[in-house]
């Protein structure tokens, strides 16, 4: 045992004792603190403990700890960040070597990967490549700046914008500059994002200024236009364009929204720039007269009733009833006559409002089921596949429908049905072609058949309706993707046939009559298309 002083009790005064230890000695030689233990690797039911912990933050305390609670739960972030880089490294080590075991090509091997990560962290497949890429980047050539994640000097995406600024160089340039970028720690921790941008763009050039010119060149051919839901039924259109290119758009629109606010057009200048760029765009003489196709899914009741039941348009989204009921009015030839018929001319011809039935089960507000004998979904089953799902159907991720992806593949048999098929993202469809990657569909309470892959399992069920699809991934992981619910759907069952409802309870407000007339006069035109 151990004395006050910390020095070994030899046993003085006890049987078989050291005579000399009770003679004078020189003094001790001061010893050498021992190492602490290292920490026991940590598991994640550990990690589970630490978030749960979190929520017992202690509160009663002054503003002073409260700032420094902020940054140290700060620098947490940016560590754990760093360990799910350092995981999602060890994860496409193991994966592949997995893959190279069940003899996958070589260029073929890490497929997947990145939408297991997408999975684990509740990202798009997209992002999750985008997460996999950083991680092996910072683990395995930029040890500096792992270092900092790591110590919570630098946040996650602090550190994306250093990896973008180096991701033209060469293996070897990528780690000088992360040499000379940590020069001095304590100055980067110091700079904002904009001049730490700056700093390793400055470093990149330094480096490899042809490899940098030469990005910056190769830039040019990612130029793309996307289309993205903003808040209130708009939506931003955003151009991806060279800087020439760029300005010349927006001064172009700039000129011609001071020339019309010059000769007292009642617009603002942001109004005229967005409705010239439509008219220019389209080709139309008015922005509001583009005659495209939104698809637009409403309940008859909304339709026709003036229920304020939400509609849908798939790609972007819910919309308000009225601002449904409104899209279609605004497209409708000119007003009546007095004596009800249609007005005819030019304007009639205009713009074209098709409408086509849709039927949904009762008590699930799922579509009635197609099914085609081609292994490739014909146009009305994709239509049909596309309105039930409205975006990829893989957890997490929004992308638009570019697939009818086969829940049990064609090729071992799986049909061409609605309930064997799932809208997907093109990355989600060819990421389940890895080893490892399995699917079916789950009955629910109101399913009589059996899965889509002919199988019941244990039984599991997922939910009272709707189309269920549980996707597993090779480490085992599940996850259940639910086809999101329509306009109208109600948890109580319905009780009528599919097919035309009652208009609405009573006292409901009288819809446009112009929208009421046009269905009546196309009705023969409904059943047609139906």
């Amino acid at each position: 045992m151990f004395d006050r002083r910390g020095g070994r009790d030899r046993g003085a005064g006890q049987p078989g004792a050291d005579p000399a230890a009770a003679r004078p000695s020189a003094p001790p030689v001061p010893s050498v603190p021992a190492a602490p233990p290292a920490p026991a690797p940590l598991s994640s039911a550990d990690i589970s403990g630490w978030r749960e912990a979190l929520a017992g933050v202690d509160r009663d305390v002054s503003d002073a700890e409260r700032v420094d609670q902020l940054r140290t739960l700060e620098e947490l972030k940016a560590a754990a960040a760093a360990a799910q880089a350092r995981i999602a490294v060890d994860l496409d080590v193991s994966q592949r070597r997995a893959q190279e075991a069940a003899g996958v090509p070589a260029k073929k091997r890490g497929q997947g990967v990145g939408a297991q990560v997408a999975l684990a962290r509740r990202e798009s497949p997209h992002q999750g490549g985008r997460l996999l890429g950083l991680a092996k980047t910072l683990v395995l050539e930029m040890p500096h700046t792992f270092a900092a994640l790591q110590a919570g000097t630098i946040s996650e995406w602090r550190a994306t914008l250093v990896v973008r600024e180096s991701i033209c160089l060469v293996r070897a340039d990528r780690a000088a500059l992360d040499d000379q970028l940590w020069a001095d720690p304590g100055a980067v921790e110091r700079l904002g994002t904009r001049a730490l941008v700056a700093r390793a763009k400055q470093l990149a050039y330094r480096l490899d200024a042809a490899s940098v010119v030469a990005r910056a060149r190769r830039a040019e051919a990612e130029r793309s236009v996307s289309l993205r839901p903003a808040p209130d039924t708009m939506t931003y259109l955003t151009g991806l364009l060279p800087v020439a290119q760029g300005v010349g758009v927006w001064a172009a629109l700039t000129r011609t929204a001071d020339a019309l606010r010059a000769q007292g057009d009642g617009r603002s200048r942001g109004q005229i720039m967005a409705d010239t760029l439509v008219e220019r765009v389209t080709g139309q003489a008015r922005a509001a007269d583009v005659p495209v196709e939104v698809q637009l899914v409403m309940t008859d009741r909304t339709l026709l009733a003036g229920d304020a039941e939400p509609a849908l348009i798939p790609g972007y989204g819910t919309v308000p009833a009225d601002f449904a009921r409104d899209l279609l009015a605004a497209r409708l030839p000119t007003p009546d006559g007095a004596d009800g018929a249609a007005a005819t001319g030019p304007d009639e011809r205009r713009v074209l409002a098709w409408l086509r039935r849709l039927f949904t089960a009762s008590g699930t507000g799922e579509l009635v089921a197609l099914d085609s004998r081609r292994r490739i979904a014909p146009p009305g089953l994709a239509r049909f596949i596309n309105t039930r799902d409205q975006a990829c159907r893989t957890s997490w991720c929004d992308a638009p429908i570019r697939h009818r992806d086969h829940v049990v593949p064609a090729a071992a048999g799986g049909p061409t049905t609605a309930q064997n098929l799932r809208g997907a993202c093109e990355g989600c469809n060819y990421a389940r072609q890895a080893p490892g990657w399995a699917a079916r569909t789950l009955p629910t309470s109101q399913d009589t058949v059996t899965s889509g892959d002919g199988d019941q399992g244990d039984g599991q069920r997922a939910g009272p309706g709707g189309h269920v699809v549980e996707l597993t991934t090779p480490t085992g992981h599940t996850y259940t993707s639910h086809a999101p619910p329509l306009p109208g759907h109600r948890p109580a069952p319905a009780t009528g046939p599919p097919g035309r409802q009652p208009a609405g309870p009573p006292g409901a407000p009288e819809s446009d009559s112009r929208l009421k007339r046009l269905v009546e006069r196309h009705r023969a035109t409904l059943d047609r298309t139906a």
